[in-house]
């Protein structure tokens, strides 16, 4: 089995890559920031029995995404899933936001999902899954999380059209939007109050607790089980039933 995952040196991605690695899977590592961040996840891909491969790449560009699939594509014909965690910040309101900043921003969160599923068409096959990782800042506006927000909306509406090219031939594309979680992205976004927003969820959550890594995980594990062949376009929240309440 052959595992993409974009945005995978650390945080959510990291988590995601661990989890998804097993005994004769090959899990290929994209990543954009420090290399010992990457080599860090290869290491623990590796002692689930699995093959890491790490790929330095930006997919923020069409021909980035393709240079990124070209490297998959010298190790293997297939790519049984991608996920994709990649994210930038660009912390601020909008009507203050530097407009380059805000653009990279919208192609790194929103775009690059379009550019590495075209780059990766021609590697996925019937059973083939792929799964965007969003946010509730998609559906509410949160205080200065316009730059991953905004682009996340889009790249959940993407989801809906891309799900309905690519299931005649039996590929399947979802999201999964969990709560916030401890990461570099979510910390530089609110640095002054990161803890207590992290606080609030989960004392807020019906469920008794914060939605953590394993649950993403889990979820993601769901995603991307041939039992879940018909799921298409959708948006999984993962919050604890904390949207349901006021």
């Amino acid at each position: 089995m052959s595992i993409l995952i974009c945005g995978g040196s650390r945080g959510i991605g990291r988590a995601i890559a661990v989890g998804l690695a097993a005994d004769g899977t090959h899990v290929f590592v994209n990543y954009l920031g420090p290399a010992a961040e990457a080599e860090e996840s290869a290491r623990l891909i590796e002692n689930t029995g699995a093959k890491a491969t790490l790929i330095h790449g930006d997919i923020a560009t069409p021909e980035g995404a393709r240079k990124v699939v070209a490297q998959i594509a010298a190790h293997t014909d297939h790519i049984d899933t991608i996920v994709h965690c990649a994210v930038k910040t660009v912390s601020g309101p909008v009507l203050d936001a530097d407009a380059t900043a805000f653009t990279s921003a919208i192609q790194v969160n929103a775009m690059s999902l379009v550019y590495i599923v075209q780059a990766s068409n021609a590697l996925l096959r019937r059973g083939s899954s792929i799964v965007y990782l969003s946010s509730r800042g998609a559906r509410i506006a949160l205080k200065d999380y316009a730059s991953v927000g905004a682009p996340k909306a889009l790249a959940e509406a993407l989801i809906r059209y891309l799900a309905v090219e690519l299931a005649p031939r039996g590929v399947r594309i979802n999201a999964v939007s969990p709560t916030a979680q401890d990461t570099d992205a979510f910390r530089s976004i609110f640095p002054d109050d990161y803890q207590q927003r992290l606080q609030a969820a989960a004392k807020a959550s019906p469920s008794g607790r914060a939605v953590d890594l394993d649950d993403i995980v889990g979820t993601v594990r769901f995603l991307t089980a041939p039992g879940s062949e018909m799921m298409q376009g959708q948006v999984l929240v993962l919050d604890g039933a904390n949207s349901l309440v006021g």
